[in-house]
């Protein structure tokens, strides 16, 4: 009895012990097993990867990886995006020259003009759209946008020009000023009241922090819309008229020099009025000689090129007296085409509520 006690005893020992190594193997060969199994469960299996498909994580707008890399689809910035993406895309943009401060998040036709421009410079396809190629050539060359800079969070830098100063970097503010039609009057060289005002305006149509005073954020778009003013702009000594033509010292004459660029308002012999003016390229010259007046139209738009041409008075077979704001912004670094442009508006609308259909109208070099 007592040896068949032991017999049971020890197989029983021997099952445990099998048993406990089979568990034992079972957990090494299945690692997810017992509470891993319970949470993996929650989660779902994780399928493999479709037939040709990378596993690698989907690049973001803050990768920089290799630009010579072909494109793939993961980055694609066009005309129907819009959002933060393009916000980044515009902020970069600004970095390098391409676009201005404000971002918009719309791919607008200056954003894709830029693209277009950025993708030329470098060698790009010049499609318009950023693909992957654009998008890391574009990172490598730029910084990571601030929040404030994809908001358009400005905040005003230190003064360069403030009220009370004076001296010629005030006469070329102001001569710019005058130019784009925020100060009225004289340039005087002096940073008054007038000359604040006229900044403050200027700033806060471009969303740039209004101050008053000049920072270099305000001094940039300036420069970027008007261009060098001459000697002449910032001491109001405008051109010097040439000799009076013969012909525009009789009856009602609008006197057109194109040796000194001036236009002058003649009645009887007599100057009423002086303003510089432009004229045609190469391609579109002004005519010359003896015209009239044919016919005015002070809000006229040109249905040839879609341009405004304010207080317009025609003269010959289309070619007209009209204010240009284009001559205003950049003087004389552009060329009408065909007509004499006008940059003082005030000026014009004065002459041009005295001229009358009919009127002399002489073109000549002096």
């Amino acid at each position: 009895m007592r040896a068949l006690r032991t017999l049971l005893v020890a197989v029983l020992a021997v099952a445990l012990l099998t048993g406990g190594a089979y568990g034992a193997g079972w957990v090494l060969r299945e690692p997810t097993g017992g509470a891993a199994r319970g949470a993996d469960a929650d989660r779902g299996k994780v399928p493999p990867p479709r037939s040709g498909a990378s596993d690698s994580p989907t690049p973001s707008p803050t990768d920089s990886p290799d630009p010579t890399e072909k494109p793939r689809p993961s980055i694609r910035l066009d005309a129907d995006s819009s959002g933060t993406p393009v916000r980044a895309l515009q902020a970069r943009l600004h970095q390098i020259g391409w676009l201005p401060e404000t971002t918009t998040g719309r791919y607008d036709p200056a954003t894709e003009a830029a693209v277009r421009g950025f993708q030329a410079k470098r060698g790009l396809p010049t499609t318009g759209r950023v693909d992957q190629r654009t998008w890391r050539r574009l990172v490598a060359m730029t910084e990571q946008p601030t929040r404030a800079q994809l908001l358009n969070i400005f905040r005003p830098g230190p003064a360069l020009l403030a009220p009370g100063a004076s001296g010629e970097a005030v006469r070329d503010l102001q001569a710019r000023l005058v130019a784009i039609q925020w100060l009225v009057g004289t340039v005087t060289g002096t940073y008054d009241a007038a000359t604040t005002a006229a900044v403050r305006g200027f700033q806060a149509k471009r969303e740039i922090p209004v101050t008053g005073e000049v920072d270099q954020r305000t001094l940039d778009r300036l420069h970027a819309m008007t261009s060098t003013p001459s000697h002449a702009a910032k001491h109001n000594l405008g051109n010097a008229p040439g000799s009076l033509d013969e012909r525009c010292r009789t009856g009602r004459v609008l006197c057109i020099d194109k040796t000194s660029r001036t236009l002058r308002w003649v009645v009887d012999g007599d100057v009423l009025s002086t303003v510089d003016v432009r004229f045609g390229g190469a391609s579109t010259p002004t005519r010359e000689g003896r015209f009239r007046v044919e016919w005015k139209n002070a809000d006229h738009v040109s249905k040839l090129y879609g341009s405004a041409m304010p207080y317009a008075m025609f003269f010959s077979r289309g070619q007209a007296v009209h204010y240009s704001s284009d001559f205003a912004a950049v003087g004389y670094n552009g060329a009408s085409h065909g007509c004499v442009n006008v940059r003082d508006r005030s000026a014009l609308a004065a002459v041009y509520d005295q001229v009358r259909v009919g009127d002399t109208v002489i073109v000549y070099w002096s």
